[in-house]
């Protein structure tokens, strides 16, 4: 059984034509589909700071509910913002939060549906990440130490790769 986070022998890139040059991948011919991509990252941070997201009492306001807007926005947005994205109708966006005491971070989890000709996972990659970035924007005046990290691919579905999950 192949590891979906290694290369696949034998593949090449979709976004650059046989002289290496960009390029945005035609998907035309394909089929629409339903589709759908779950990504987590997670933002770590002193556990005063957790706390003060916890208690809403951050002076910018709402920490998560405005992440929350953002990371929608975003997705909405990414098109715009990846420069070979195709622009797709998103049927949803969901972006959730957990709060981890032991590990003093707040976990993202992003989602997003669609029925179109190609995936949805920069959409929802870009969901977490604009989520992680305003909570750290919100946040910073009382820890610039913060880290955002380990945003990756969970799980998608539909198109001709099928279901994959890496959880």
């Amino acid at each position: 059984m192949s590891n979906p986070s290694q290369p696949s022998p034998g593949k090449k890139l979709s976004h650059v034509d046989s002289s290496g040059k960009a390029q945005m991948v035609d998907v035309g011919p394909k089929a629409e589909t339903e589709r759908m991509a779950v990504v987590t990252g997670s933002v770590l941070m002193q556990p005063d700071t957790l706390k003060l997201i916890e208690a809403n009492d951050i002076e910018k306001g709402d920490v998560l509910g405005v992440a929350r807007i953002a990371g929608i926005m975003a997705a909405k947005n990414t098109a715009q913002l990846i420069p070979l994205c195709h622009p797709l109708p998103l049927d949803q966006v969901t972006v959730e939060f957990r709060l981890d005491h032991e590990r003093s971070s707040v976990d993202i989890r992003g989602t997003a549906r669609t029925t179109a000709k190609t995936g949805v996972e920069m959409e929802a990659m870009t969901a977490v990440s604009v989520a992680a970035l305003t909570i750290y924007d919100m946040c910073k005046a009382v820890d610039r130490g913060m880290r955002i990290g380990d945003i990756r691919l969970r799980r998608k579905s539909g198109g001709k790769s099928g279901d994959i999950t890496l959880e």
